[in-house]
């Protein structure tokens, strides 16, 4: 993990003025999220990045706590929060591992653009389920890379090398769906916008 956090604290910045690559895509992902979203709800976001997203949702929650293993891109997501006067939202630097939580104590977790850059997706997927209340939702973007990119897989050890890559794993859309209903959870949503592009899950918790 601390060679991906010095890949990502050394982009934070380049990162943070990124465009949406897909703008029309990205707005019915919130949408599609906040259809989920009650005001007294509980959220956790992991993986948060810069925290534009955590921003974007905190109007229709009670309180998020996002986290992410960068410290730069933690700062720059505070200083976000701090212009935008947003103070439903707790942006701090830790990975799902460090955090000491109840089990049951989530309303909805949000883990986007993240599940292909974690060492153990299933271990995480499981932790979540546990984080999670009955009827709690796990809200995840993925790149399945195994689905049309698998030779990507051989070029991921070099460009960790040097330094050009974090860690990615790459594994197809059935796979992730594999994680998702072996921890127990059952699809509520999955959607591909286009050819190449993240695969959009929400899964539930039952109860």
């Amino acid at each position: 993990m601390a060679q991906s956090t010095k890949f990502w604290d050394r982009i934070a910045a380049k990162y943070a003025q990124q465009p949406i690559a897909d703008e029309a895509a990205y707005q019915k992902k919130l949408q599609i999220t906040r259809d989920y979203f009650r005001p007294d709800m509980t959220v956790l976001e992991i993986g948060c990045g810069t925290g534009s997203t955590a921003l974007l949702h905190a109007p229709y929650v009670q309180h998020i706590r996002a986290i992410d293993f960068s410290a730069n891109m933690i700062a720059i997501a505070q200083a976000k929060a701090t212009a935008a006067n947003v103070t439903n939202v707790t942006f701090e630097q830790a990975s799902l591992e460090d955090l000491q939580l109840p089990a049951a104590s989530l309303d909805a977790v949000l883990g986007l653009s993240i599940l292909h850059l974690l060492e153990h997706r299933e271990a995480a997927i499981a932790q979540v389920y546990t984080l999670l209340k009955p009827g709690g939702i796990f809200v995840t973007n993925t790149a399945c890379l195994g689905d049309s990119m698998a030779w990507f897989k051989g070029i991921v050890p070099l460009g960790r090398a040097l330094g050009l890559l974090p860690l990615v794993r790459v594994f197809t859309t059935q796979a992730l769906v594999d994680s998702f209903t072996q921890a127990g959870f059952t699809l509520e949503h999955q959607w591909q916008p286009g050819k190449n592009k993240g695969v959009f899950v929400v899964a539930k918790k039952p109860g």
